[in-house]
């Protein structure tokens, strides 16, 4: 690996990314893992603090948003024990038994860890909680597990009529409701079917197409009552309930894979394979778009962890991807990918159209918005749609001064699209990758060999 490829430069705890393709060109080869999935990593560290016994997980991602999670709830009695990507320990304290802590619980840049724990707070009668993020997070909605949560009786306060953080929670016996969800978000379900775990009764969550099904896997694997009816799309979980600790492994993040499997498609001359990855089928929607646009993509060694589907991934570059349009039902299951799939449609033939994906203008950033901006600065062609993109594909890309944006997905996203631009593409605030990917710049540097 050539050092004159990837450098990183810091200057005051902000580190520029800077990349440059040499002009022999170069290719990606290897066999990489990438970190623990996130989802999967959240829940195994709330379901263990609010378990009897102790929960030990394995491959917990090490990212900033777990380590969110985990400050919370030890701060909330849990006895966590150093993370690392081994062996985490957590003794839980049983259902309904989280203390009422001193401080405020600051869930950093994670919306995973605010909206989930906040079913978990509001059902803790009694007890009252202060919970807060960084500006990204506190600028971000969170009405849309409030209301349901007020449905059920929480108390709960916050700014710009109790929608955004910082919020206040004064727990309460909560009642099961049906709640009929107007969006498909694995957050929203999974806040509400944890806050009827203390709820007498049946609490039902119903959406209008399958999101990520990981809180339902985990939940009956703690002992959880729960019934999933795939023709609704419903989950109803039964409570009261206590769940019990259990052994949970983490795979790879299909999510951090998918950048991997971008930059083999499109990088000339590449092979990648990226082991132990999750492939739960409410998550593979960026393998059948990526299969749409015509890439060489194998699963391999498929087999089951902890209840989980996994997979090592093989891709291949190919001749030209083809454009395609990517809405409907799809858009649950690769809702994180957008920006990255956005990359991949710059190289692909024809137009290719994203809808359906108003819900990424309220994530780290508003990602539509920003994955437009910034990969037009390199040359691009994608336009704006209200609730998605469209990328005229086959325009060379040249290197540019870029911005993360403080979002994780959109640095690496920048990243990848780099690896096929002429020039130097310099990546501001290149550390937002640390969020999801600590390891990221080190993978990129051990996979990308100069021709």
């Amino acid at each position: 690996m050539q050092a004159d490829i990837i450098t990183t430069t810091l200057l005051d705890k902000s580190q520029t990314l800077s990349i440059q393709k040499p002009a022999s060109g170069l290719s990606l080869v290897g066999r990489i893992r990438v970190p623990g999935d996130k989802s999967i990593s959240h829940r195994a560290l709330m379901l263990g603090a609010i378990a009897q016994g102790e929960t030990t997980i394995e491959g917990l991602l090490l990212g900033e948003d777990p380590r969110s999670t985990a400050k919370c709830f030890s701060l909330l009695g849990a006895k966590v024990s150093e993370l690392n990507a081994e062996r985490v320990t957590v003794r839980g304290v049983g259902i309904g038994e989280l203390e009422e802590p001193v401080e405020v619980l600051d869930a950093g840049n994670s919306g995973t860890t605010m909206r989930l724990m906040l079913g978990i707070l509001a059902s803790h009668p009694g007890r009252f909680y202060a919970v807060t993020g960084d500006s990204s997070l506190r600028s971000r909605p969170m009405s849309r597990v409030i209301k349901p949560l007020q449905q059920m009786g929480a108390q709960i306060w916050g700014r710009k009529s109790n929608s955004l953080a910082p919020l206040a929670i004064l727990g309460q016996q909560l009642k099961p409701i049906h709640y009929h969800s107007p969006i498909a978000s694995a957050q929203v379900k999974s806040c509400i079917l944890l806050a009827g775990l203390m709820a007498s009764g049946e609490t039902t969550v119903t959406e209008p197409a399958l999101s990520r099904d990981h809180s339902e896997r985990m939940l009956r694997a703690f002992g959880a009552q729960l019934s999933v009816d795939p023709e609704t799309c419903s989950v109803t979980v039964t409570g009261p309930t206590q769940l019990q600790g259990q052994n949970v492994i983490v795979p790879g993040d299909i999510s951090s894979a998918a950048f991997w499997l971008v930059a083999g498609a499109i990088v000339p001359g590449s092979e990648l394979v990226v082991e132990n990855v999750g492939v739960n089928p409410t998550r593979t929607g960026i393998l059948e778009a990526l299969e749409m646009m015509g890439a060489d993509i194998e699963l391999q060694n498929q087999r089951e962890a902890a209840g989980e589907p996994v997979a090592d991934i093989l891709v291949r570059s190919s001749g030209q991807l083809r454009g395609c349009t990517i809405a409907g039902d799809l858009i649950p299951r690769l809702i994180d990918e957008i920006p990255i799939l956005a990359v991949a449609a710059i190289f692909a033939s024809g137009t290719t159209i994203i809808r359906d994906a108003a819900e990424l203008r309220v994530k780290e950033s508003d990602r539509l918005a920003v994955t437009a901006a910034e990969l037009n600065r390199m040359g691009a062609k994608i336009s704006e749609l209200p609730d998605g993109l469209e990328i005229t594909g086959g325009t060379p890309l040249t290197g540019a001064d870029v911005d993360s944006y403080t979002d994780h997905r959109i640095a690496m996203s920048l990243a990848i699209a780099a690896l096929n631009a002429t020039g130097i593409t310099n990546i501001h605030r290149a550390e937002a990758a640390a969020i999801s990917y600590p390891d990221f710049t080190a993978t990129l540097q051990q996979v990308c060999h100069p021709n």
